[in-house]
C-alpha cells in the first residue's frame, strides 16, 4: 500500500565567520583549553558580530537548503523555525525569516523546544505532509547564543558550551511503496518532563516573578543569563536519548546494528560518547561537530546532517537515527531512510 510520507530533498547550514577558540575565552574568564576540552570536547565555536540576528543566520542556511533542493522560496508551503534565541521577545523569528525570503501568506511557525527544537519541528512538519495539508516545508534550526552569555568567570560553566549557527532542511511529500528502501522519514518520537524545567533555563525576562518582566534585581542576580544544573542534565541526557532511539527502532522493526549513522544533539562530547556506549553503537557510526561548533542547540542536528553529507559520511540509502535532549526537559528521536 502506497503511503504519503516526508523525505529530505535539500539541506544547508551557515556558521558565522568569527571563530572563538578556548584560548580566546581564557582571556575573558578563569578557564583554559585543557579544562574545556576535557569536560566537553569543545575546541572552538562561532560567534556572530554586530547586528547579526538569529533570522539572519536562518536566512543563509535556508537559501542553501533551497539551492540544494533546486527550489525557489515561492515553492514552499510552510516554514518552521526552531530557536531559543529569537530576534525579539515577540513576534517569533519565523516571520522575520519569511519576509527575508521574500514570502508572504504561508504559515511561518516558531518552535520553542530548545535543544530538541529541530526534532519537534521536523515532527510537526511531517504531520502536515502525512495528512496532505502541505507538499514542501522548510524546517530550520537557528541560534545566536553569544549575545546572551555571561562572559565572566561567574558564567564560565555555561558560556564555554555555546556557539552560534543555523541549519535547514527542505522536506517534500513522497509516496512510499517500499518502506525499507524508499527514502523517507519513518517516524518521530517526542517527550517532555517539565518537572526539570528549572534545571536548565533563563529565569528572566519573565512574567513569573514580579509586576515587571525585568527589573534591576533580576539583572543584579544575572537572571538574564542561562543557569544549568550540569549533573542533572548529564544524567538525564545519557538516559533519555538512548531510550528515544530505542523507541524509534522498535517502532519500525530495526535494531541498533541496522543504523548506518547516528546524529545526536551536540551538547557535550562526553554525553554523546556515553549515549553511544549505552546503545551499543559503534563509535565510527556517530557523527559529531561539537569540537568546532560547540552547542548550537536547535541548529546542531541540521548542521550535523549537512556536514555529514559534505564529508561523504551520509549517503543515499542509509538508515539515520537522530536524537536530542535539552531544556524543559525535552527529548526526542527521528528515524530516516536517507
Amino acid at each position: 500500500m502506497t503511503k504519503l510520507r516526508s523525505r529530505v530533498i535539500g539541506m544547508g547550514s551557515f556558521l558565522p565567520p568569527r571563530v572563538v577558540t578556548n584560548e580566546d575565552l581564557a582571556q575573558l574568564m578563569d578557564t583554559s583549553d585543557e579544562w574545556i576540552v576535557q569536560r566537553t570536547g569543545i575546541r572552538e565555536r562561532r560567534w556572530v558580530e554586530g547586528v547579526t540576528s538569529t533570522s539572519d543566520l536562518a536566512l543563509q542556511a535556508s537559501r542553501r537548503a533551497l539551492d540544494s533542493a533546486g527550489l525557489d522560496a515561492e515553492d514552499l508551503d510552510m516554514i518552521f523555525l526552531a530557536t531559543l534565541s529569537p530576534d525579539h521577545f515577540f513576534p517569533g523569528s519565523a516571520v522575520f525569516l519569511q519576509t527575508k525570503l521574500g514570502l508572504a501568506g504561508i504559515p511561518a511557525i516558531d518552535v520553542r523546544q530548545q535543544c530538541t527544537g529541530f526534532v519537534y519541528a521536523l515532527s510537526m512538519a511531517d504531520q502536515y505532509i502525512r495528512t496532505g495539508s502541505a507538499h514542501r516545508i522548510l524546517v530550520v534550526g537557528a541560534e545566536v547564543h553569544s549575545k546572551g552569555l555571561d562572559k565572566s568567570t561567574r558564567g564560565r560553566d555555561v558560556t564555554v558550551l555555546f556557539g552560534d549557527g543555523a541549519g535547514a532542511v527542505v522536506i517534500e511529500a513522497t509516496k512510499v511503496e517500499t518502506p525499507r528502501s524508499d527514502a523517507h522519514l519513518l517516524s518521530t518520537h517526542l517527550f517532555t518532563d517539565g518537572a526539570f524545567a528549572e534545571e536548565l533555563w533563563v529565569p528572566a525576562v519573565s512574567t513569573a516573578f514580579d509586576e515587571e518582566i525585568v527589573d534591576q534585581r533580576m539583572l543584579d542576580r544575572g537572571d538574564q543569563y542561562p543557569k544549568m544544573n550540569g549533573r542533572q542534565v548529564f544524567v538525564n541526557a545519557v538516559k533519555r536519548m538512548p531510550e528515544a532511539v530505542e523507541t524509534a527502532l522498535e517502532h519500525n522493526g530495526y535494531e541498533v546494528a541496522d543504523v548506518d549513522l547516528f546524529v545526536f544533539h551536540q551538547a557535550n562530547l562526553r554525553i554523546n560518547e556515553a549515549v553511544a556506549q549505552r546503545l551499543g553503537a559503534a563509535p565510527e557510526k556517530v557523527f559529531n561537530t561539537i569540537d568546532k561548533y560547540a552547542n548550537t542547540t536547535a541548529a546542531t542536528i541540521p548542521i550535523g546532517l549537512d556536514e555529514a553529507v559534505r564529508a561523504g559520511r551520509l549517503q543515499p540509502g542509509m538508515l539515520v537515527a537522530l536524537a536530542a535532549f535539552g531544556s524543559g526537559f525535552t527529548w526526542g528521536s527521528a528515524l530516516l531512510r536517507w
